[in-house]
């Protein structure tokens, strides 16, 4: 099920525009008092100690979550996608043992790359790239979002890579990044416009998606899913792009950028009149409402990380991580 976070954005929002209405930071220089207003002023998102702390708290509460089972104990360090996947995750887990996660591993991350975005306003962000000590040499990309100054910093999104697909980043001197605006037109699309690009391609194909596993190969997956024998599997996709679900866009070195962006899909199996639809296991038989007898409907969210070329061009999904989030059974 997925986690309801109405309030909690309400509340940020609120929060966010006393600050971006009241807070000024304030610096005395010897002719004078100089005002600078710190929701237009262009400064990194994070310090480098800022970024490793928020990496670690994330770590130590997710893996307290998981060994427990309990996204009460994570809650405050997730959110958009990732919030959504891992809140449904442990719920389900949770309803299979009760007692906790039995096969706990604690994840653990080594060799961690930061690039830090130097921006104005909120929400202020920065990527994480790091090994970890599970999925092989992946590497786990994380983006940290905050939405004011009173607000923890939260992983939002999370996607494995390849070593070698993980783009090298445009910075200053001093090593800051640079964060690429949705609505920018210099790309072969506007990171603002890629998850409903992406939804479109999965329905109707295309030219603006390379081929590849979470494009060409994604689609004829599902084609063949929908023929299976005396089921028939249907798929609706949709764009996420508001609130802590809002795409977020690195500048890279060719000029292009790293794009991460959301999507949520809906799968529905419909068993042959006369028959049933197929137990579908534990974990999705928890996330459920109603009985399963013909048909299943089935949502998932699905955060993208993409490569998105300078000009023209193709734009290339690199990875995409996804999570049942809810189910109804019919």
């Amino acid at each position: 099920m997925s986690r309801d976070r109405g309030p909690r954005r309400l509340r940020r929002l609120d929060r966010s525009a006393l600050i971006a209405a009241s807070v000024t930071a304030l610096s005395l220089t010897a002719s004078g008092c100089v005002v600078v207003h710190g929701e237009r002023e262009v400064l990194p998102s994070a310090t480098r100690a800022e970024a490793a702390k928020a990496l670690e708290q994330f770590t130590t509460a997710y893996n307290k979550a998981d060994k427990a089972y309990d996204s009460s104990l994570d809650a405050d360090y997730v959110t958009g996608a990732l919030g959504d996947i891992d809140a449904a995750r442990l719920k389900a887990g949770k309803a299979i043992s009760p007692a906790g996660n039995a096969a706990h591993s604690p994840l653990k991350l080594s060799d961690v790359k930061f690039t830090i975005p130097k921006k104005a306003g909120w929400p202020r962000w920065f990527v994480a790239d790091a090994a970890g000590n599970k999925y092989g040499s992946a590497r786990w990309i994380f983006v940290f979002t905050r939405n004011g100054l009173d607000e923890p910093w939260q992983a939002t999104y999370l996607t494995l890579a390849l070593p070698g697909d993980v783009p090298k980043f445009k910075t200053d001197k001093d090593g800051w990044a640079e964060a690429v605006p949705a609505n920018s037109t210099e790309l072969a699309l506007p990171p603002g416009d890629l998850s409903k690009a992406y939804a479109t391609y999965l329905k109707e194909g295309g030219d603006v998606f390379e081929d590849g596993r979470h494009t060409s190969k994604w689609r004829a997956d599902r084609a063949k899913d929908a023929k299976r024998p005396g089921l028939v599997s249907q798929f609706i996709d949709e764009p996420l792009t508001d609130g802590d679900y809002a795409p977020l866009a690195l500048r890279t070195t060719d000029g292009g950028a790293l794009v991460f962006f959301t999507t949520r899909y809906y799968e529905k199996q419909t068993a042959y009149a006369g028959t049933s639809v197929p137990p579908p296991g534990k974990a999705v038989e928890a996330l459920t409402e109603g009985e399963i007898k013909q048909s299943l409907t089935m949502e998932f969210v699905s955060n993208e990380m993409a490569l998105d070329p300078k000009g023209s061009g193709k734009v290339r999904v690199i990875g995409r991580t996804q999570g049942l989030t809810s189910a109804k059974g019919e």
